[in-house]
């Protein structure tokens, strides 16, 4: 085994870790963060800001963060989301504290750090992987988020529990969690990320280290495949965020304790994470386009699922799963894809822009599922979100038709 084979195990173990302390605080913010928003502004149809701000953060997050990796590396790139994520959960408690709901959006944006920095760690664990090993390594980093996202809903209660203890506001009890959990992030990354695996890979390539903040975009212009990608990994999430999002809401007015939501919850991020080694095996072995389509198809059957059983708490439960698995294909193919589209030079500003676009989608996702639940109920956001399902596929079909019609050389 090579020292660069050595270096990108060591690297893939420290994100892996990483991933399962951070995970912990991302999950009980996702799972009481809608119920946080309907509480501070007084209206369910405001429920849907918790999920859009924090993908909001997570857009306006990526490029910067994706710049400093660039320039610093992605230790002190990883580091410093982390830290971002933390002082979130202070400023949540204090917006609830206040009663503010201006200042709870901007706490929940800064919360997009978090899910900014657990987006940037997959990439990072590709940037010394060998071609045939990238989905796998990818993957690997992904799944590790399970333990933590799964046991973060289920801290509900506990977390609030510790809340009283503590005096704070009904429903911050949890974000305790969610601080020193990215506080013990940041000292993984900062110890365990030497040397840097994105300036070492460099180096060892060759590759310029400068990046202009445009650099992402140029390339998008002129790649196909990577356009491609960005854009299957931007609307895979919509659907995922703006289900997700708005299901504590659906289930609680339909008389669920926040015991079932949570359970709820932690089983969709079990799909979200937990065979997301398989996916990324098969993205290795039968290409990256085949378990794309595979994830868009379990992503229609959830939404099906959502349409017809939304009055049933167990094919709420079914469809959170499979919602889960779906996203999970889709984004590990699509991702793995995007990386073995550009070399690695370019590689971090295409992947900050990546980012970008797939937390705008998010957040536009979630936004909107709000007033469309309102409107139409929980069955309705299932027939709307099929759309963007379809949208993929099309898009797949059409590129794969154009390469058998017109090969590249």
């Amino acid at each position: 085994m090579t020292d660069l084979q050595k270096l990108q195990r060591s690297t893939v173990w420290v994100l892996a870790s990483a991933q399962v302390v951070g995970g912990l605080g991302i999950g009980a913010t996702v799972s009481v963060g809608a119920l946080l928003a309907a509480s501070v502004s007084g209206s369910d149809a405001w429920s849907g800001m918790a999920a859009t701000m924090s993908t909001l953060g997570a857009a306006v997050l990526a490029l910067p963060l994706a710049r400093f990796a660039a320039s610093r590396g992605r230790r002190a790139a990883l580091g410093t989301g982390s830290a971002l994520a933390a002082a979130s959960a202070v400023l949540l408690v204090v917006a609830a504290s206040a009663g503010s709901f201006p200042l709870l959006l901007l706490a929940f944006a800064l919360a997009g750090a978090g899910s900014a920095t657990n987006l940037q760690a997959r990439f990072a664990a590709t940037d010394l992987a060998l071609p045939a090993h990238r989905g796998r390594d990818l993957s690997l980093v992904v799944w590790s988020t399970t333990i933590g996202s799964v046991l973060g809903p289920n801290l509900i209660e506990p977390g609030e529990a510790i809340g009283r203890v503590l005096g704070l506001p009904e429903l911050t009890g949890p974000f305790v969690f969610t601080l020193v959990a990215q506080l013990l992030t940041v000292t993984i990354y900062a110890v365990g990320l030497r040397p840097d695996p994105l300036l070492t890979a460099r180096a060892a390539l060759g590759a310029v280290t400068a990046e202009r903040p445009r650099l992402g975009f140029s390339t998008l212009r002129v790649n196909g495949r990577a356009r491609f990608s960005v854009g299957a990994v931007a609307l895979s999430h919509a659907t995922m965020v703006a289900v997700m999002s708005m299901t504590p809401v659906h289930l609680y007015g339909h008389g669920a304790t926040l015991a079932i939501v949570g359970f709820t919850i932690s089983l969709h991020i079990a799909g979200m994470y937990a065979l997301s080694p398989v996916f990324g095996w098969l993205a290795d072995r039968l290409g990256r386009l085949p378990v794309l389509l595979g994830g868009q198809a379990l992503l229609l059957v959830s939404l099906v699922l959502t349409w017809v059983g939304s009055e049933s708490h167990e094919l709420v439960v079914l469809s959170l799963v499979l919602l889960g698995l779906g996203w999970s294909a889709s984004t590990i193919s699509a991702s793995t894809m995007l990386v073995d589209s550009v070399p690695v030079g370019d590689r971090p500003g295409v992947q900050g822009v990546s980012d970008l676009c797939m937390n705008l989608a998010g957040a536009a996702g979630g936004a909107l599922a709000g007033p469309v639940l309102t409107a139409f109920g929980y069955s309705g956001l299932g027939v709307a979100c099929m759309a963007l399902v379809a949208g993929v596929v099309v898009w797949a079909l059409l590129r794969a038709s154009a390469r058998v019609t017109l090969p590249q050389p």
